[in-house]
């Protein structure tokens, strides 16, 4: 009988290699995660930063242009070279910058207010209002993005303004289903029939009880839509219904470069194109890791 309940020795030693070889994947696994969230936060605190002294050191209108001085490749008095006409590309490229964060964040913020008040409505009044409601969202969420923005921004003047509107009108829908969601599963909460049982009204319940329940949610989504904005923004400018094309944007500037790099000019593409790809990364690396600690048993993706 004793020697029936001893363990092989061998079996022992693969079970401690097997733990030991778990906890090296999870540590290296945090290691990965970390260093992610550390190389995203450096990334979107140096463009900050760009954003708001470059301009303040160097105005955009002190960049005359010099055909002299075009085309020019990268350098130690040009470090990104020049574009066509002789501008600074680093320059004009953190001055593109500042007018995509401008757009992505206010027109994120719009929607997210948008999507969170829809979707907040239609989860706490349910029935045929919730599904009028959600009708409504498939409605729009079947037209294309870009198509319906293209649509809105032709209705105005090029401007910022415009492509803001255009964006926040077309970005609401998937805020306003994922706050419906978060309503529906606060509703089951046995606080929340308390509060109904104890008699408070329904806008008590929905603004000292669901929305609070919301915010994070709907915080994570205003982060997360802020990338998809910022590539709204560059694709609108890039088919010429943006910013006007004297006026300092990325997609603006790539769409501008396009001859440039038939030619053999590679600089006046790369590096507009790397400004629209490198801060996105960096903010949804920043939404990702914000989003696991919301929801640690849900690893994130990068909703580019």
């Amino acid at each position: 009988m004793a020697d029936t309940l001893k363990t092989p020795r061998g079996t022992a030693g693969t079970s401690a290699a097997t733990n030991w070889h778990r906890r090296s994947a999870r540590r290296d696994g945090r290691g990965i995660r970390t260093l992610r969230v550390r190389t995203s936060a450096v990334l979107v605190g140096a463009v900050v930063l760009a954003v708001l002294v470059v301009p303040l050191l160097v105005p955009l209108d002190r960049q005359a242009v010099d055909l002299a001085a075009k085309l020019q490749a990268p350098s130690a008095a040009h470090p990104f070279g020049t574009d066509d006409v002789g501008r600074d590309l680093l320059l004009r490229c953190v001055y593109g910058l500042r007018v995509s964060l401008l757009v992505g964040v206010v027109a994120a913020l719009a929607a997210t207010v948008i999507g969170t008040a829809v979707g907040a409505l239609a989860g706490a009044l349910g029935g045929w209002a919730d599904r009028g409601v959600m009708r409504v969202v498939d409605l729009f969420s079947s037209v294309p993005h870009l198509l319906l923005g293209i649509f809105i921004v032709a209705m105005f003047r090029p401007g910022v303004w415009p492509v803001v509107i255009s964006v926040a009108l077309t970005h609401w829908l998937s805020t306003a289903r994922i706050v419906r969601a978060e309503v529906l599963s606060l509703r089951s909460r046995p606080y929340i029939d308390a509060a109904v049982s104890g008699g408070a009204s329904r806008r008590r319940v929905a603004v000292r009880h669901l929305l609070p329940g919301v915010l994070p949610q709907a915080g994570l989504a205003a982060v997360l839509m802020v990338p998809h904005a910022i590539w709204h923004e560059s694709a609108l400018s890039f088919l010429g219904l943006g910013l006007p094309a004297h006026e300092a944007s990325l997609g603006n500037m790539v769409n501008g470069a396009r001859s440039s790099l038939l030619a053999g000019d590679w600089w006046p593409t790369l590096f507009p194109g790397l400004f629209i790809i490198v801060p996105t990364l960096a903010i949804a690396g920043l939404a990702g890791a914000w989003r696991e600690r919301i929801n640690p048993r849900r690893r994130s993706e990068l909703m580019l």
